[in-house]
């Protein structure tokens, strides 16, 4: 159930029809609106998961609140070539479609919120016609949005099948076939799909037996298409052509990227292209080209460690890491940072491999070996620019875990990221890689490690009470983490029952979950001593406040933000 009903439907009106027609008592109401504002959801969502009300008798409550009639497009012959009128992107904007169009040319519109007189006013200049608006529900009209993914999908497979058989018949070399119209046609129509799919990578692979095309969405590679092995050599010079790189290299591994108007928008794509056994392996990473850096809230920080984080980089001189494996957000986080310390007066300059996008005011350095520029000689440059903030992409090697020290000690802010599984693990990381221990404790300020966990799809979810087995699992990571007396099952889990927003495994997007490790005085006093191990280091830090990665996402499972599975999982990992 989205917000949007609630927009029109007051929540005190709400409780009166509900009260007098006897569904609720006002009690019973009153409890779940608190239970709603908690939880950050919709009232009626929350009533509706709960066995307390039933969406059919909502919808009809609200068709008569509205004063229209209601449609349900699950059982109607829907109009395809009227629904034709009304692209998808403007339907799913507008919570609207179109299902039939009447002799006189008036459309018929189902619509999530009727009463939305910017919409309809959107819809009758946008289809110029007059329309006539029906109440749907939510599900109703996701199921409907299926018939978009349908025929897009069906477009798709007519394509790369027509221009396949195109491509074959050109008897050209690949080099040659890879400018000609079908080469062209079937890249661009995999780049098109995988944006509208909402992937984050694209994978071009070659095995013994398969051209395989896969797509990363959420984090989760999906096999897309199998397409003729013949092709393979002309699609990867195809994409060669497209990123600048060399034709007729095939022993070394290359990078590049390139810029594609896709979809009415323009989009960036990182290319990485290896040899592999059987041929050259592409993996393209896609990058909204007017991608801004998110906020902490829109990165999944909670209050209380959006406060700490906030905190720390107030502060004029030190260093702030991030931790966790490769493909787990940490530069988007450090992005996110970089945009709160983003004003007039501060001096920002990077070092980044590569650069993700850019930021206005911010003097960003790609490195590129091939001109000297690694990162500890990128950053001994930095430190001569009179830099109030530097951040240095990846701390990889001895010198540039010195260099980002000492600038630390002498003025600046340092923020950068290391691969360790937690945010303890960073000392002896760098430690191990050189730095002193007595100048690491003097400038380390925060180290937060993270994971990327998928987001419950807001379009279908539930909530559920969690079973033995859950409450078992639950209590056995707190066991495995030696904090079993801590462990405090939740009484209510959420998940996506799956629906056509999300192509039915109940996600849609992701978020962080993350483990904010304060240095303080006692830390930095451990640090320097003797008797400094991991698990001493790892206690301090729980006694003066930290919350470990599962902690945080079992609270935004409780949250509905994410479920307990998708935790586990990447905690595991």
């Amino acid at each position: 159930m989205t917000v949007t009903l609630m927009r029109a439907l007051p929540i005190k009106q709400l409780k009166d029809l509900l009260v007098k027609d006897g569904v609720v008592s006002s009690e019973l109401f009153d409890a779940a609106a608190k239970d709603a504002s908690r939880l950050k959801q919709d009232i009626v969502g929350l009533l509706v998961a709960r066995g307390t009300l039933s969406r059919d008798y909502f919808y009809n409550l609200l068709a008569k609140f509205y004063g229209v009639e209601r449609v349900g497009l699950s059982s109607y012959a829907i109009d395809e070539e009227a629904m034709r009128f009304l692209p998808e992107a403007v339907a799913q904007e507008k919570r609207s479609f179109v299902f039939a169009r009447s002799a006189d040319g008036s459309f018929y519109i189902a619509m999530e919120d009727p009463s939305d007189l910017q919409s309809l006013e959107f819809l009758k200049k946008y289809l110029k016609a007059n329309i006539i608006p029906y109440l749907a529900s939510d599900e109703d009209l996701n199921k409907a949005y299926k018939l978009y993914s349908q025929r897009s999908a069906e477009d798709f497979k007519s394509i790369i099948k027509e221009n396949i058989r195109a491509s074959l018949e050109l008897g050209k070399n690949d080099i040659e076939a890879a400018g000609e119209l079908p080469i062209v046609s079937i890249v661009d129509t995999l780049l098109s799909y995988a944006v509208s799919s909402r992937a984050s990578d694209i994978h071009l692979e070659i095995t013994e037996s398969d051209f395989l095309v896969r797509l990363r969405i959420d984090g989760i590679l999906h096999e897309l298409v199998r397409l003729p092995r013949e092709v393979h050599p002309a699609i990867i010079a195809r994409v060669k052509i497209m990123s600048n790189l060399k034709l007729d290299e095939h022993a070394k591994p290359q990078d590049g990227r390139f810029r594609l108007p896709v979809g009415g928008g323009v989009v960036d794509a990182r290319v990485s292209v290896m040899p592999t056994l059987y041929g050259e392996k592409a993996a393209m990473r896609i990058l909204p080209a007017a991608q801004r850096p998110l906020s902490l809230e829109e990165l999944g920080f909670l209050e209380d460690d959006a406060l700490v984080l906030k905190n720390n980089l107030v502060k004029a001189f030190g260093m702030v890491l991030v931790t966790g494996p490769t493909g787990s957000g940490k530069t988007t986080t450090l992005y996110a940072m970089i945009s709160i310390l983003n004003k007039p007066e501060v001096n920002i300059v990077t070092i980044e491999d590569p650069i993700e996008f850019g930021i206005s005011n911010v003097n960003q350095t790609q490195i590129n070996p091939a001109a000297g520029i690694s990162f500890a000689d990128g950053l001994r440059a930095i430190v001569r620019q009179d830099p109030n903030v530097i951040m240095v992409g990846e701390i990889r090697d001895r010198e540039t875990a010195e260099i980002s020290v000492h600038s630390a000690l002498t003025g600046a802010l340092v923020l950068s990221t290391l691969h360790t599984n937690n945010a303890a693990t960073a000392v002896p990381r760098l430690l191990d890689m050189g730095a002193q221990a007595f100048l690491v404790a003097a400038v380390l300020n925060l180290i937060i490690a993270q994971r990327l966990v998928r987001r419950i799809c807001l379009e279908c979810i539930s909530s559920y009470k969690p079973d033995a087995a859950t409450i078992e699992a639950i209590k056995g990571q707190f066991r495995a983490m030696g904090l079993a007396d801590e462990a405090r099952p939740p009484k209510l889990l959420y998940k996506g029952e799956g629906c056509v927003s999300c192509g039915g495994i109940g996600y849609r997007g992701r978020v962080g979950i993350y483990e904010l490790l304060q240095v303080t005085d006692s830390a930095r006093s451990l640090m320097v001593s003797p008797d400094f191990n991991l698990a001493s280091f790892d206690k301090l830090a729980r006694r003066e406040g930290m919350i470990s990665m599962f902690e945080d996402g079992l609270r935004k499972a409780e949250r509905g933000i994410t479920t307990i599975e998708e935790v586990l999982r990447v905690i595991r990992e």
